[in-house]
């Protein structure tokens, strides 16, 4: 695009929102791929799922990157990261 053309006012490297959101308007509410499923087995306990995020977070640093230890790690912090979500959600009043 010729430099008098630009949008912006001529203001090189930015974009209008929906130019920056891939033509659309992003929207937090939508649905980003596949829905997240609970791992029920794990505890209720917002306390004791923080505990063992910390003791996976420490296992993931522990491990060499990209190594299947460190692979495990992270599935298991997202598990429980989910969780910590389910049960804020389930709190009176929520949380976050």
């Amino acid at each position: 695009m010729a430099k008098d053309k630009q949008k912006n006012g001529g203001k090189a490297g930015t974009l209008e929102p929906d130019e920056a959101a891939g033509g659309e308007q992003h929207h937090a509410a939508k649905a980003h791929g596949r829905a997240a499923r609970i791992d029920r087995s794990l505890p209720a306990d917002r306390d004791a799922l923080i505990a063992l995020h910390a003791d996976a977070r420490a296992r993931r640093a522990a491990a060499p990157l990209g190594s299947e230890a460190y692979r495990a790690a992270v599935d298991e912090i997202a598990r429980i990261e989910i969780r910590i979500a389910d049960v804020d959600r389930s709190a009176t009043p929520p949380r976050g």
